[in-house]
């Protein structure tokens, strides 16, 4: 497995979401982001997970709720990858098909467009 620290791989993170055009970050409402060790059980090679209400299906309901949450898994990553560059590129796939969950895209739609 790639060695790579906690510190390094949520800069990786950081760095992806750096990199989502401002016209797209302005509109993301009420979400969070998060990396974590590993996935829950049961789901080894999940490489993120939104969870949350969609902007798509927000109402007038929607409001003092706790924030989205998007968790960016750090081990399957690393397991998955043989290089530094290639956690680079898979950590900004896994950062925008999540935000994209937030746009209420879902994935089917993702993959058709190379972030499955």
């Amino acid at each position: 497995m790639l060695e790579m620290s906690r510190e390094e791989f949520e800069e990786l993170v950081g760095e992806a979401l750096d990199r989502i055009p401002a016209e797209l970050t302005r509109l993301m409402d009420n979400v969070a982001v998060f990396v974590e060790d590993e996935p829950p059980a049961g789901e080894p090679q999940l490489l993120g997970l939104y969870e949350g209400t969609p902007l798509t299906e927000r109402g007038e309901w929607y409001a003092g709720v706790l924030p989205d949450r998007i968790t960016i898994y750090r081990g399957p990553t690393l397991r998955m990858c043989d290089s530094r560059e290639e956690v680079v590129e898979e950590t900004e796939v896994t950062v925008v098909h999540e935000i994209a969950h937030h746009f209420g895209i879902d994935d089917a739609r993702l993959h058709s467009l190379g972030y499955g």
